[in-house]
């Protein structure tokens, strides 16, 4: 099976719970780290995170070695694609100084501040299915999405 990435506009039938966090503002963190946000519950504006997603990247950052205290999954949007725009989805050591910073039950995710315009209020989901696997982004701000399966607008 190959990995996936899917968009969406709206949540599929049957979706499991999201985690959502909303960045807060915070003096930094120790050693002039930038702050986390944390916390669950619906906040208008922020990432949701499904327990599915949140699973597979704590089994990810396992297998790459990368420490859950100081590294995080970056969540991101590049010019390009069918579309005009694609998802980037890879983890990194530490945030950005700029980075937006999400916690989800202990998983850190970072999204920069240009990629935040088109991400806010998106859905990170996974999928494991005998016909593929892989993450999905649901993103309520994509007005378009094409065939290939990783590119939209916005």
């Amino acid at each position: 099976m190959s990995n996936m990435v899917t968009i969406e506009s709206k949540p599929a039938e049957g979706s499991p719970p999201r985690r959502t966090a909303q960045p807060q503002p915070h003096a930094p963190g120790p050693g002039g780290a930038p702050p986390v946000a944390g916390g669950t519950g619906p906040t208008a504006g922020g990432l949701q995170v499904t327990d599915r997603a949140i699973k597979r990247i704590r089994v990810a950052m396992a297998k790459e070695g990368v420490s859950p205290e100081e590294g995080g999954l970056r969540l991101g949007v590049m010019g390009g694609g069918c579309s005009g725009l694609s998802y980037s989805i890879k983890f990194d050591t530490r945030p950005r100084e700029r980075d937006r910073i999400y916690e989800f039950d202990g998983v850190r995710v970072f999204v920069d501040p240009k990629s935040f315009l088109y991400l806010h209020g998106m859905t990170l989901d996974y999928e494991e299915t005998l016909m593929r696997q892989g993450f999905n982004f649901i993103n309520p701000n994509s007005t378009r999405s094409c065939g290939c399966g990783s590119s939209f607008s916005s």
